[in-house]
């Protein structure tokens, strides 16, 4: 049996195991803000409502009505953020084509410069800079992405990150309004609700991370149980005063 026969069972294993997680959050950061920052601003905003001895009627509007307001900022505030960075970066690309339309012998230099200051050699860095450089698109393609750090053919969109933060902020915001909703006339089931989903949100995001779940899931409810009673302790400091 060769070397080469050998270790073939070694690396179909490592083939097979060597996974990675989505480290550039693309999908995560989005929903897990969203769902996060629903569940903690909501639950704030009630309880320190509810620190100041209103009524439950008042708990309830004021729970949906940061919903509905929070869920649109937030939609708004993607929309228009996304918007800008694309629009930028469009932008950014013109520039690039209009140099490999213009300067097609010093970009395709400057590619080869870039491969070379990584370690290849002169002669093969500008073959590869050239064979690369043929086709127009792929040329921009490369730059792009060696230059800026983008991939021309995977820029985010506003509409999909508008409507995925609004219903990411609407859903977190629902749980602490959902008793209320359900017929509950005190506080603490829509506290009891709400912790429940900080923790589950925090050991979600343990499955894509290097954490433990129970640590995920604890740091998350602490965090916005320690927000919710410093609101209630406030609702009621000034309720008391007013």
């Amino acid at each position: 049996m060769s070397i080469i026969e050998a270790q073939a069972p070694l690396h179909e294993a490592h083939r097979d195991n060597h996974t990675h997680r989505d480290v550039n959050g693309g999908w995560l950061r989005p929903a897990v803000f969203g769902a996060m920052d629903g569940l903690v601003s909501n639950l704030a905003l009630m309880t320190g409502v509810a620190g100041g001895a209103v009524s439950t009627q008042t708990v309830v509007i004021t729970g949906v009505a940061g919903l509905a307001a929070g869920a649109f900022s937030m939609a708004a505030g993607e929309y228009t953020s996304v918007a800008s960075q694309r629009e930028l970066v469009q932008a950014e690309l013109d520039v690039e084509r209009r140099q490999l339309r213009k300067h097609p012998i010093d970009e395709m230099e400057e590619l080869a410069a870039l491969y070379v200051s990584r370690g290849v050699e002169p002669a093969l860095a500008r073959e590869v800079a050239m064979q690369l450089s043929k086709d127009p698109e792929q040329a921009l393609e490369i730059h792009a992405r060696e230059e800026l750090g983008i991939d021309p053919d995977d820029l985010p969109s506003p509409m999909v990150a508008a409507v995925s933060s609004f219903g990411s902020f609407a859903l977190g915001a629902l749980l602490p309004v959902l008793p209320y909703l359900l017929g509950a006339t005190a506080l603490w089931p829509a506290v009891l609700l709400a912790l429940i989903g900080l923790f589950g949100c925090g050991a979600l995001v343990a499955r894509v991370t290097a954490r433990g779940w129970l640590f995920s899931g604890m740091r998350q409810l602490v965090l916005g149980g320690a927000a919710a009673a410093v609101t209630y302790g406030l609702g009621m400091l000034f309720g008391a005063a007013l």
